[in-house]
């Protein structure tokens, strides 16, 4: 721990009891004394507040800003309206996926957010593939912190009103409490919610202040991870790697139409290939039976034992109350209701293959 880099809010969540692990090269809480399930539930149901500031954080310059990301990404870019965001994708040249992130239109430039473990490589490969007229600034002195949950709303028009004007992928700059922020309205938890970039040396205080609320309550990252699994919602590195392209990974939706008749973004040949003929295999939910959940790397077998899989996320769903996963089969296998088995712990345990979310997304629309 002690190698570790350290988030603005660290002294806050140490604090506030958190107990801290390794994540991504940093020190990060887990959970806080309630425990995982609690703020698993006060997300659902109320409001939590998660410090993600290990995520990367940088802003693209230039009239050809657009055009220079799309050289790298099958999203469209171009198309995306001001003071909107986008999911997107970092594809290699073979059809994997280098790393997912979010890009916003702010006008005259580009915020993009990138996965804490792949910052420091993404940014070095988006300023290789830059113009001389495109300059990509790091922000290495931002903090990020999500509120998320169905209270999210009332909080924000309490100290922050203008953001709750913003639609779901809506992004403008907000003050709230009096300290200026970058918010969108978005999240990794399937529910409604801001995520919020906001000045190092003012985080400790906006999220104090957002604390204070009787709605809000700290949520460390098991609680984050449960939340993503049941809302069906990618884990860079468990569900998406240099290994899956789009396609497999049910997530051809990022592929904007207009690059669908261009093709000239890293990995087309592939992605175009089996977007036309289907992928070998497929990313899909699995509901094991029983109680037992089945974690990553466990296998998934067909009904005369063939392995046809792996989990890539598993885990209890506290809003189910049920185990809930997800892994990759093959294509033929991959249609809601098809009877599985999962190998856990020397045993056969049986499961269907099911439509993901888990739980239903309730995005402000």
């Amino acid at each position: 721990m002690t190698d570790l880099k350290t988030t603005p809010l660290d002294a806050l969540h140490r604090r506030l009891g958190a107990r801290m692990v390794p994540f991504a090269g940093y020190a990060m809480p887990v959970q806080y004394p309630a425990g995982i399930m609690a703020e698993h539930a006060q997300c659902r149901t109320k409001a939590a507040l998660f410090d993600v500031s290990h995520m990367g954080q940088g802003v693209l310059e230039g009239a050809e800003a657009a055009a220079a990301l799309e050289r790298l990404t099958p999203a469209d870019i171009a198309g995306l309206k001001p003071n909107r965001q986008r999911y997107a994708l970092l594809t290699a040249e073979d059809g994997g996926i280098r790393d997912d992130f979010m890009v916003a239109n702010l006008g005259e430039r580009l915020f993009l957010v990138v996965n804490a473990a792949c910052k420091d490589e993404d940014f070095a490969h988006i300023a290789a593939h830059l113009p001389a007229d495109v300059r990509l600034t790091v922000w290495t002195d931002r903090a990020l912190i999500a509120l998320q949950g169905p209270a999210a709303e009332g909080v924000m028009a309490r100290l922050g009103p203008a953001a709750v004007l913003l639609p779901f992928m809506g992004v403008a700059e907000v003050t709230i409490a009096g300290i200026p922020c970058l918010v969108s309205r978005s999240g990794y938890t399937g529910e409604d919610g801001f995520e919020i970039s906001v000045s190092a040396d003012r985080a400790e205080r906006l999220a104090e202040t957002l604390l204070a609320d009787p709605d809000v309550a700290p949520a460390g990252l098991g609680a984050r991870d449960s939340l993503r699994l049941e809302a069906g919602l990618c884990l860079y590195g468990n569900d998406i790697d240099r290994t899956t392209s789009p396609v497999e990974a049910a997530l051809a939706w990022t592929i904007g139409k207009r690059r669908r008749s261009e093709w000239n973004f890293p990995g087309a040949a592939r992605i175009r290939s089996e977007l036309e003929a289907g992928p070998s295999r497929l990313r899909v939910g699995i509901l094991p039976e029983g109680r037992a959940p089945a974690r990553a790397h466990a296998t998934i077998h067909a009904a005369d034992g063939t392995q046809i899989g792996a989990i890539t996320s598993g885990g209890f769903g506290p809003t189910l109350n049920a185990p809930v996963a997800m892994g990759y089969v093959r294509r033929d296998l991959a249609a809601e209701g098809t009877p599985v088995a999962l190998a856990v712990r020397g045993r056969m345990l049986p499961a269907r293959v099911a439509a993901m979310p888990f739980v239903p997304h309730r995005y402000k629309r």
